[in-house]
């Protein structure tokens, strides 16, 4: 009998984790590396939240917290999801957890048997399907391709579903690609799902507040009242404020799902940090006037990016409505050869002999579910973008 649980043998590191800390290692080693691998903002936490935690450690506000968070930050969890969708949700329809991927866990480790099914549109996140093995589910992938803007079509979608589909999991803006639903694209996808009533709804609206020019955000109970009794929304500050570190993510739902969620987050780690939740408060209730700072720089990044990945040898980028990646398709680089005598073969052997030649670290489209694509993450600065690209260029010239 071994030692380790056999269900490590069933999932696999993420991709994204695994490049960023290549890149890491190779700068520690004198290289000079680009990193485009990492979801993170490049921006500071807001003054006015990092004040808010100061306060809160100083009033004391440093004891455990009640599982589902304190009383302050559901309440304006729930003032939030009125405010700025339209969904009237009670605190104790709340809950808050250690960031996103921690309520997407405990919502799966909460409702799935075994052999339960959950749709996951490719391209994903590429923890979603690792959470859903984890939790004794099975994922059903259904492919987005760039033909569609990596956008779920309804036919695809009502061919995917089985008396076993049990979730889901739904995400716009998206990462990997940045695109997003508009109304009537999520109205398409709601349509099919209220035919189906036994499928519940997980959307991960992380990106919300990362969405450029007159493109207007939705999410599935909003477009659709319908799905509000069998729909978890997820958000958190990790983007939107520029807290990834603070560890903050938070949901809404029926209450009987919040109930199973808090029951299983009080068997493994309790209430979240009681400083990130005052922050978090602040964060929800406080100013929002760096949003705009934030969306203007971002917009101005992809712009950049598109346009410069447009005119590379061998890569078409689409234009994404949210988040800050592009997904470019690197097809037309796949058995070209480097001037080192390496084929390319996969997008990951692209992404891996561009590091190599120089240095820029991007995630390979596979990991994602759909190649041949690979990632960039446009959270850094204009400079280090326009040079990344540049060496993009240089290295897709010289493939022969």
């Amino acid at each position: 009998m071994g030692f380790l649980s056999d269900a490590l043998s069933r999932i696999k590191p993420s991709a994204t984790i695994v490049i960023t800390q290549k890149a890491r290692d190779l700068k520690a080693q004198g290289r000079d590396v680009i990193s485009l691998s990492v979801g993170e903002p490049d921006f500071d936490t807001p003054d006015n939240i990092k004040e808010a935690a100061i306060a809160a450690i100083r009033r004391g506000e440093t004891k455990y917290t009640p599982v589902s968070g304190i009383v302050p930050l559901r309440e304006a969890i729930a003032r939030k999801f009125k405010r700025e969708n339209g969904l009237d949700y009670k605190p104790s329809q709340t809950i808050v957890s250690t960031g996103g991927k921690h309520v997407i866990y405990n919502a799966l480790l909460a409702t799935l048997n075994p052999g339960d099914e959950v749709i996951i549109p490719a391209p994903y996140w590429v923890s979603y399907p690792e959470m859903v093995v984890l939790c004794g589910g099975k994922p059903v992938f259904v492919d987005c391709t760039m033909e569609h803007n990596f956008k779920l079509q309804p036919e695809p979608l009502e061919r995917a579903i089985t008396p076993k589909t049990k979730w889901i999991i739904l995400n716009s803006p998206s990462n990997p690609t940045g695109a997003a639903y508009s109304r009537e694209e999520m109205k398409a996808i709601t349509d099919v799902l209220m035919r189906h009533p036994h499928v519940w709804v997980l959307t991960d609206d992380m990106y919300e507040h990362l969405t450029y020019g007159d493109f207007e955000f939705v999410t599935p109970a909003q477009v659709e009242p319908g799905l509000y009794d069998r729909t978890l929304t997820m958000n958190g500050v990790s983007k939107a404020y520029a807290m990834t570190g603070w560890r903050i993510g938070y949901a809404a739902g029926p209450e009987h799902l919040i109930k199973a969620m808090d029951f299983v987050q009080g068997q493994q780690t309790s209430g979240t940090s009681a400083i990130s939740q005052w922050a978090a408060v602040e964060a929800l209730d406080g100013p929002q006037d760096h949003l705009k700072v934030f969306r203007r720089a971002f917009e101005e990044r992809r712009d950049l990016v598109v346009s410069m990945l447009n005119q590379t040898k061998y890569l078409k980028c689409p234009m994404p409505e949210g988040a800050f990646y592009v997904y470019p398709s690197c097809a037309e680089a796949i058995g070209k050869t480097t001037p080192s005598g390496k084929v390319i073969e996969t997008d990951e052997d692209f992404v891996s002999e561009l590091l190599e030649a120089e240095g820029v670290a991007a995630v390979h489209g596979s990991s994602f579910g759909l190649g041949p694509n690979f990632r960039i993450s446009y959270a850094t600065s204009n400079a280090a973008l326009e040079d990344a690209c540049n060496r993009i260029q240089r290295f897709c010239g010289s493939l022969r």
